[in-house]
C-alpha cells in the first residue's frame, strides 16, 4: 500500500499536535502537515498535495468561517485532495451538511488514532464514512432554521415577524411547519430538538 499525506486544519493546536506525534508510528502515513493559517490555504493544499485534507467544524480561533464553508471554498476551487470532517460538533444536521457538499466522510474526534487510520485508508480508495444517524428529521428550510433561531434566543412570534419583515400569520406557519419536521408540540422542545440536531448555532466560546 502506498502511504497517504494528510493535513490538518483545526484551531487547536493542542490537538493537532497530539495527532500528528500519534500519527509517527504509522508506516501508512507518509507525510502529516497541520496549518492553522488558511488565508492562502488553497495554495498550501495545492504544494502539499495531501491525499486527504482533515477540517474541524469550529474554527473560531482562526477563521472567521466555519469548517464546513471552508471545506466547501476547497472543493468549488477543484483541488485534488478528498475532504474528511474531523470534528467534536457531531451533529445530524452538519453531517448532512457535510454529505450535501460533497465531502467524503465525517468522523467524530472522539476515536482512536489506529480507528482513525483505518478509516482514512478506506476513505482514500475511494469509499465514503458517514455514519448513520437516527437522530436525523427533514431539513429545515433557511427560512425555518432563522425563526428557530429566534425561538432560541428569546423572541416572541410578533417580535420575529418585526425582525423577518413577514406577517404574524406567516410566521406562526413557519413555527407549525418546524414542529411538524422536529415532530415536537412546543416551541421549548423545538429549540431543544434543535440544539440536539444542531440547527441552533452552538456557543463556540471555550
Amino acid at each position: 500500500m502506498i502511504p497517504i499525506n494528510i493535513l490538518l486544519i483545526d484551531d487547536h493546536a493542542l490537538f493537532a499536535k497530539s495527532l500528528e506525534i500519534a500519527f509517527e508510528d504509522y508506516a501508512e502515513v507518509d507525510n502529516f502537515s497541520i496549518i492553522q493559517d488558511i488565508a492562502n490555504v488553497i495554495s498550501a493544499i495545492e504544494d502539499f498535495e495531501p491525499d486527504i485534507t482533515l477540517i474541524d467544524i469550529n474554527l473560531s480561533n482562526i477563521s472567521n468561517e466555519d469548517g464546513l464553508e471552508l471545506a466547501k471554498n476547497i472543493i468549488s476551487s477543484g483541488c485534488k485532495t478528498k475532504i474528511v470532517m474531523l470534528t467534536g460538533y457531531d451533529l445530524p444536521v452538519y453531517r448532512h451538511e457535510a454529505k450535501k457538499i460533497g465531502v467524503s466522510g465525517f468522523i467524530n474526534k472522539n476515536i482512536m488514532p489506529d480507528k482513525l487510520l483505518e478509516i482514512l485508508i478506506e476513505i482514500n480508495k475511494g469509499t465514503f464514512y458517514f455514519p448513520k444517524s437516527s437522530g436525523f428529521v427533514e431539513e429545515l428550510t433557511d427560512s425555518e432554521k432563522q425563526i428557530l433561531q429566534l425561538l432560541a434566543n428569546g423572541y416572541k412570534r410578533k417580535e420575529i415577524a418585526s425582525i423577518v419583515f413577514t406577517s404574524e400569520r406567516t410566521v406562526s406557519n413557519h413555527i407549525q411547519h418546524i414542529f411538524d419536521k422536529l415532530n415536537v408540540s412546543s416551541s421549548l422542545e423545538a429549540v431543544t430538538q434543535g440544539i440536539k440536531l444542531g440547527y441552533i448555532q452552538p456557543n463556540y466560546e471555550e
